[in-house]
């Protein structure tokens, strides 16, 4: 199959294989996408610049006029040199896939096409073809994971000429990851903010990236665990109104309870107080959390906690099914679990 693992994509992107006359470059990470369809495009060694050797289509052109690619792809080039057609916004129309078959069985001579498209399922007749075509490079791109965006961090600070600490860089790390080119905004943005210093220090990047840790979910996390009804208001507030998931959020208050009740188990069976069992707890505790989840175990039973994660996941299902109103049942859940919190201390 012409599809890359994860781990091979950077490398392949450094030396593309051209002889292939069709890449596709897809996912639900759109920024990553198009940093990658860039980068493909860099590496073509045609002029981007050159509007006779660089094409950018989209569907919707295509849509008006279905023969411009076909034209466009086997037109030798006035001046000579190879030619570039970027298409954007590759969806499963069926004119289309009749028009890939034809690039993929019949490859155009010194014409490259890069697909950008969303997120294709398996299965789809784009990704299909692409996938078996002996001319053709499917590449996805799924959301980073901790290794990925790890790289990312290192990849700008150097080209910036700075560094940062390591409970700084833990907290930094928490706060990107959604979409690669979020991400490197804001890292962009924090290496301005930091321009004349050497090193990023922890108060930077709260201080910069405040916008983008909006929608975190440790402040209401935390306020829940805490009981603190003040602060659960205005975390929960800023969570609805800045966009957050409520999935993502129901799943990340079920992480942290399952969490809780290992680590609570651990403190049964073993006698040991809570600052030991977070200190030695694999994936390590953020730092700025400890107190708040330390907290949470000298209060929280294994009972309670098993039974506060039950209570969860009953108002997701409710929150599934009543999706006009999931922002209030999540609130309502989450209040509850909060005073209930604070009625432990």
């Amino acid at each position: 199959m012409a599809q890359l693992k994860a781990g091979d994509i950077d490398r392949y992107l450094q030396k593309p294989d051209f002889s292939k006359a069709v890449h596709l470059v897809y996912g639900p990470d759109r920024g990553l996408v198009a940093e990658r369809v860039k980068k493909l495009a860099e590496k073509s060694g045609v002029d981007l610049n050159d509007p006779f050797s660089m094409i950018k289509l989209d569907m919707d052109s295509l849509s008006a006029d279905p023969d411009k690619l076909m034209n466009e792809a086997y037109t030798i080039s006035m001046f000579g040199g190879s030619r570039l057609i970027w298409l954007r916004g590759v969806a499963n129309d069926a004119f289309f896939v009749k028009q890939l078959e034809r690039l993929l069985n019949d490859p155009p001579q010194s014409c490259f096409c890069i697909l950008e498209a969303g997120d294709l399922k398996k299965g789809t007749k784009v990704r299909d073809l692409v996938e078996r075509g002996k001319s053709g490079q499917a590449i996805p791109c799924y959301s980073d994971t901790s290794r990925n965006i790890a790289s990312l961090v290192d990849e700008v600070l150097q080209a910036n000429n700075q560094t940062i600490g390591l409970e700084a860089r833990q907290f930094l790390l928490s706060q990107l990851g959604a979409d690669r080119m979020a991400s490197r905004a804001e890292l962009d943005k924090l290496c301005l903010y930091n321009y004349g210093k050497s090193e990023i220090q922890l108060e930077d990047i709260q201080a910069i990236l405040g916008d983008a840790s909006a929608t975190s979910f440790d402040a209401v996390t935390d306020a829940v665990l805490s009981g603190n009804l003040k602060q659960f208001d205005i975390a929960i507030t800023k969570f609805s109104t800045s966009g957050g998931s409520n999935f993502q959020l129901f799943a990340a208050m079920m992480r942290q309870f399952q969490s809780l009740d290992r680590m609570r188990g651990e403190m049964d069976a073993s006698g040991k107080s809570a600052s030991a069992v977070v200190a030695s707890a694999r994936p390590p505790v953020f730092f700025a959390r400890k107190a708040a989840v330390e907290s949470a175990l000298n209060k929280w039973s294994s009972k309670a906690i098993r039974a506060a994660h039950d209570r969860l996941q009953t108002a997701l299902l409710e929150s599934r099914k009543n999706s006009q109103i999931d922002i209030n049942i999540a609130h309502i859940a989450l209040l509850g679990l909060t005073v209930q919190s604070a009625r432990r201390r």
